[in-house]
């Protein structure tokens, strides 16, 4: 799957770059045009803490909102370029995701952990329009559909919740990456991970006209991020002496199922696995963006 994603990108990228050249030449200064647009989106998460160890795989229940501001400018009949500033919320919790009555998912439902992750994220993406417009904007297509592709930076910050059995308060979320829940901050560990990453932003949608100067668009995009801690799990259990703070040791090896008479203890002992490190985690926006046309002011040709 991952390979797939990897030759749609490339050719997104390749189609943007050929078509940009062609078409830019052709397309008038007087007919590029900007816009404004405001979102409204879906959010979920592929990772570790997810129903089955795929990319594919996610909770619809575990889905959270996500909101975006953009900046659009059209260059060419088929090419525009958008910035984007937006903030969403992904979850994973085993207790939920993982069948206790599956074989292939009990061993995450018996890891019993859990995440949220806000995101702020700054994206800048290519918009190729299958549909080109060598018109204005008056006169633009009724209906586009459009891919993109493009690169941005997010911050990020997975928190887990305490349980009832918990060393601070029941029901309050942690920050993990402090924690260095993997043993990543004793010595030899190799340090933490970064909060800030960058990620690769690609995907399709299709666009209506509502008048002259509206627009609103159906939207469906992936990011193939370079971290596999959105949700603080990636590699095999540590010894217990590498989780120095007793809120370490509970995200880290101690959240326990004592009640289902599971042996702990050896589950989570040290190199055991507790993710899937040769993978990376996704996330995925998927909503509506509505669009405002500012009109181009046209300069009146000077009679001598």
């Amino acid at each position: 799957m991952k390979h797939l994603f990897a030759h749609i990108l490339t050719l997104l990228l390749a189609i943007t770059l050929v078509a940009t050249e062609a078409s830019a030449q052709q397309f008038s200064k007087r007919k590029q045009y900007n816009s404004v647009g405001v979102s409204l989106n879906a959010m979920n998460y592929f990772g570790d803490i997810v129903p089955k160890p795929s990319i594919p795989s996610f909770r619809f229940a575990a889905t959270r909102p996500n909101i975006g501001l953009s900046f659009t400018r059209r260059f060419a009949p088929r090419i525009s370029a958008r910035a984007n500033f937006a903030y969403g919320r992904i979850t994973g919790d085993d207790a939920k995701a993982a069948d206790q009555n599956d074989p292939d998912a009990r061993f995450r439902y018996n890891r019993n952990m859990n995440f949220r992750n806000d995101i702020l994220e700054l994206s800048a993406v290519g918009i190729f329009d299958l549909i080109e417009n060598r018109n204005n904007y008056l006169r633009r297509p009724d209906l586009v559909p459009y891919v993109f592709a493009g690169v941005a930076v997010f911050h990020h910050n997975p928190k887990g919740l305490v349980g009832s059995d918990g060393p601070s308060s029941q029901g309050e979320y942690v920050a993990l990456q402090p924690l260095g829940t993997e043993g990543q901050r004793v010595a030899g560990g190799g340090g933490t991970y970064n909060l800030t990453q960058f990620s690769i932003p690609f995907g399709g949608g299709v666009r209506y006209k509502i008048n002259k100067q509206f627009d609103i668009a159906l939207e469906i995009g992936w990011r193939k991020t370079f971290t596999d801690y959105l949700d603080d799990v990636s590699k095999n259990y540590t010894a217990a002496a590498n989780l120095p703070t007793p809120l370490a040791q509970y995200f880290g090896r101690d959240i326990t199922r004592k009640d289902q008479g599971i042996d702990f203890a050896s589950f989570t002992s040290p190199s055991e696995r507790r993710g899937k490190s040769n993978e990376k985690d996704w996330y995925i926006v998927t909503g509506i963006h509505v669009n405002y046309i500012l009109a181009p002011r046209v300069k009146s040709p000077k009679f001598r």
